[in-house]
């Protein structure tokens, strides 16, 4: 579990975070929902360190990031997985390599291990005899796949996905969702999705949290985000013709 308590983040006189106090829960998927400037890719970075808020703290566990020492700040580096949005592959180095980078950085193990470590979560995400491929010989969607066995391959506690459907199409999209909260669940990890996709909302949205202007206005699971009266849930939600529909059917049958 990661626990925010009133985090504040501003960029000179510019207010960013403005007091988010939530909590992301082991085994869920968790999703930071939210406009364009809402504050929701800044959060992610307070999570993981890149930025340090003003005000506020941030618990793994039991432990504040804040007041962490370089060993316990590298210790949780190691238990950390990380799905870029554009997934941010090294166009030099073939499939394999690609994977087997995080164990090379983190730990001692022989080359055999961490190559049948990188067959190993390959196969989970359905991707067989690609390992001497490069990133430019695979599909969009094989690419992201391939970013989610990185993200993986140490068995991390927590897992970080910024907008991983960026660029795909839906059925794609879709087969991410899934995947995500699939291995969410077989590993109990903590993850955490930013992302602005109702798509994805619906698919795997078991905790979510809507940020607006830097404030979290609502919290709650997808099956709730389309029963509830708030009126900045409506106006995100419903922002579109599709959801305007099934609004309208909905406030109907009500």
């Amino acid at each position: 579990m990661i626990k925010v308590e009133n985090v504040h983040k501003s960029f000179g006189t510019e207010k960013i975070l403005k007091g988010i106090t939530t909590e992301f829960d082991r085994g869920k998927t968790n999703l930071i929902l939210g406009q364009s400037g809402s504050g929701k890719t800044v959060l992610l970075k307070c999570l993981i360190g890149l930025f340090t808020p003003e005000q506020g703290e941030i618990y793994y566990g039991d432990r504040a990031i804040q007041i962490m020492d370089d060993d316990e700040k590298r210790k949780l580096r190691e238990e950390i997985g990380m799905l870029f949005q554009g997934g941010a592959l090294f166009d030099s180095m073939n499939i394999e390599d690609n994977v087997m980078f995080p164990l090379r950085m983190f730990t001692k193990q022989r080359k055999k291990e961490r190559l049948e470590r990188v067959n190993e979560v390959l196969k989970r995400v359905n991707l067989d005899n690609v390992n001497k491929k490069f990133p430019s010989e695979i599909s969009g969607g094989m690419q992201k796949r391939v970013s989610i066995a990185r993200a993986i391959v140490n068995r991390p506690k927590y897992l970080f996905c910024d907008e991983p459907n960026s660029g795909l199409d839906p059925k794609t999209a879709t087969l991410i969702d899934n995947l995500i909260q699939e291995i969410t669940h077989e590993y109990d990890m903590t993850t955490v999705v930013v992302t602005h996709d109702m798509n994805s909302v619906m698919e795997i949205g078991e905790k979510i949290v809507l940020l607006k202007n830097g404030k979290l206005v609502w919290e709650g699971t997808n099956d709730k985000i389309f029963k509830t009266d708030n009126e900045d849930v409506i106006d995100f939600v419903y922002s579109s013709d599709l959801f305007k529909k099934i609004r309208e059917v909905q406030l109907k049958e009500m």
